[in-house]
């Protein structure tokens, strides 16, 4: 007998069923409309036909012309400058010759861009960032645009990767498609060692020389950053989702099993066409209310990436779903913490992966109603295959039961025994708007702070305030016009290690920003996406040196200590951010600056 699914869960989710019935039937209609009989370029035109072949060589050119055997396009955001997509330089190659084993055929459909927060973080080019991942979601469109495709491969790893991908993939939901993963790195510098030379490199106890050498041996080789920020959330919410196979997100570059299961993705892809009588699987059968509600879980059950309640909602919403912060904040209730995984604790998603990783989360979730199970997959219908882990039998791919007790119970719990018996994720809300913040790595006694605001406009005043020694006492700091109509909404992670030193020193310390955190925001609390933005006439504009703020992750509230007279009284003047317009990219901003959008009432922000 299945296990009854949670009564939060099956509420939030018709919630968002009745909520999404109109945008959602729009999309379904769109893609049987593009949808074609037989192949994809079943009765293209001969030019056409010949344009799209023209480089392939012979056999691969009659395979297409026949308009009998499934096409794949790949997209890819492979360069050799990011070590998570680095690996990928030889996927297509390897993809292409295992299509031809198989009978069909594969093709380079195009590229994305691929850019790294942690290169850009805290200089003019993170402005760019939240940016580009619509500009891979066009890229990803404009790819798979030439209509001769039956199938889609995502190679794509990092932060606005995957959604930029996932968001132009859906576009095209009427073929089957896969995500494929390239993994993590192996485990090198630990993440707490790691994070205390950062510390004292912002006491200017450590040098460049020394904080370099850090970094380099936490940052070492081809994969992912093995820490839980946006990255590896975005590996966990694909295979949650159905998009990954199962427990394929964080098998390591370079292995046998790694290339095993890249193959597979391709077979799988094919499989779902709906050839061979098998049953046709469309991207659109996969990603639903159902497995949207799935992502949101997976985020909160593991501590997942604050970027992702931005994400996830512009993600959803490409498929014709529509969730807020409200139904992120009514399953944070109910599901409960079982990963501790930096920044949420000391260890790394290798570590996770080795003491059962997704296959061990997944069927607790299941086991305990947290997981709708009655989902497509790339596996086909039902999550069951995403409770086991892969392995090679021999040369063969197979998946085997996990053993049935963590491996570690410091980094993975079962339901019964979890780190917190609510999500990792919260939503505050006040007079100063509605805000998110990652409680999974905020120790309790640092969930609650009222103190005096300290507000700065640009993230490197602050910074100036710590290096003067102003800082020293009690504060929220208040980091406003960072939002997307001012200047891209960047991550501010730079601040992090100034705020976690005052923290250490006693002080009750917390940030309130129109900005973002990386998702690896650390054990200061952070009041982060707060909308609307000072430059959209957020109450935050308003908020003066000194004013009281009350900040309490437990009770959800966020709250400026003005009354709403004097508040409304004062007068704004809006900094000059003329320059945000100019230089490193920005003069792109002004189409970006024009879709970002908050919703009306205090709700959300949505990114379309």
């Amino acid at each position: 007998m299945s296990t009854p699914l949670n009564t939060t869960l099956a509420h939030v989710t018709q919630r968002i069923t009745e909520r999404s019935a109109g945008p959602r039937a729009d999309y379904l209609n769109t893609m049987v409309a593009n949808a074609r009989a037989g192949t994809q370029r079943a009765g293209m035109g001969c030019a056409n036909m010949a344009h799209t072949t023209a480089a392939l060589p012979l056999a691969d050119k009659l395979k297409i012309h026949a308009e009998r055997t499934p096409h794949v396009g790949i997209v890819s955001a492979y360069n050799d400058m990011l070590s998570a997509h680095q690996p990928y330089e030889h996927y297509p190659e390897l993809l292409r010759s295992h299509a031809r084993t198989l009978g069909a055929t594969a093709q380079m459909a195009g590229g994305v861009p691929a850019m790294c927060d942690g290169i850009t973080q805290g200089a003019a080019g993170m402005e760019l960032s939240l940016f580009s991942r619509d500009v891979i979601a066009l890229s990803t469109a404009v790819a798979l645009s030439h209509n001769v495709f039956d199938a889609a491969l995502m190679l794509g790893v990092c932060d606005k990767i995957v959604p930029g991908l996932f968001m132009g993939a859906v576009q095209f939901g009427h073929l089957s498609a896969a995500f494929v993963p390239a993994g993590p790195m192996t485990t090198g510098l630990s993440n707490d060692a790691k994070a205390k030379v950062r510390q004292q490199y912002a006491q200017g106890q450590v040098g460049r020389e020394a904080l370099l050498e850090s970094e380099a041996q936490a940052y070492h080789s081809p994969g992912t950053c093995t820490f839980y920020g946006t990255a590896n959330s975005n590996q966990m919410l694909m295979e949650i989702m159905g998009l990954h196979l199962p427990g394929s997100s964080f098998v390591n570059p370079g292995v046998a099993l790694r290339e095993a299961l890249s193959k597979a993705a391709l077979e799988r892809a094919l499989i779902n066409t709906g050839r061979g009588g098998q049953p046709h699987i469309r991207l659109a059968d996969i990603v639903n209310e159902k497995s949207v509600v799935n992502g949101i879980v997976g985020l909160l059950a593991t501590g997942g990436s604050t970027n992702h309640t931005i994400h996830l909602i512009a993600m959803a919403r490409a498929a014709g779903v529509l969730i807020d912060w409200d139904d992120f904040a009514e399953l944070s209730a109910v599901v409960p913490l079982l990963a501790r995984v930096y920044p949420n604790g000391s260890a790394d998603v290798n570590h996770f992966h080795a003491a059962g990783g997704m296959g061990f989360l997944m069927r607790e979730l299941l086991a305990h109603g947290l997981l709708h199970g009655d989902v497509n997959t790339v596996m086909g219908f039902g999550l069951t295959a995403y409770t086991q882990e892969p392995w090679l039998d021999g040369d063969t791919l197979a998946w085997r039961d996990l053993p049935a007790l963590s491996g570690d119970t410091s980094v993975l719990r079962p339901v019964s025994e979890p780190f917190s018996a609510d999500g990792g994720l919260r939503l505050l809300q006040g007079n100063l708007g509605r805000s998110v913040v990652k409680v999974s790595a905020v120790k309790p006694e640092h969930r609650f702070v009222r103190a005096q605001a300290v507000v700065v406009s640009d993230q490197q005043d602050l910074l100036a305030l710590f290096n003067d020694g102003q800082l020293n006492k009690d504060l929220i700091a208040v980091v406003r016009y960072q939002g997307p109509r001012a200047n891209g909404m960047p991550e501010l992670h730079k601040l992090t290690p100034p705020l976690a030193v005052l923290q250490d020193k006693g002080f009750k310390v917390a940030l309130v920003t129109d900005g973002r955190m990386s998702g690896a925001s650390g054990k200061v609390p952070a009041a982060i996406h707060l909308s609307p933005e000072a430059l959209a006439d957020g109450p935050i504009a308003r908020v003066m040196d000194g004013d009281w703020i009350t900040l309490d992750c437990e009770r959800g509230v966020l709250e400026l200590e003005v009354d709403a007279a004097t508040l409304a009284a004062r007068s704004v003047t809006h900094p000059d951010l003329s320059h945000n317009s100019h230089g490193t990219g920005r003069e792109l901003f002004g189409l970006f600056r024009s879709h970002a959008s908050t919703a009306e009432s205090g709700a959300s922000p949505l990114f379309t």
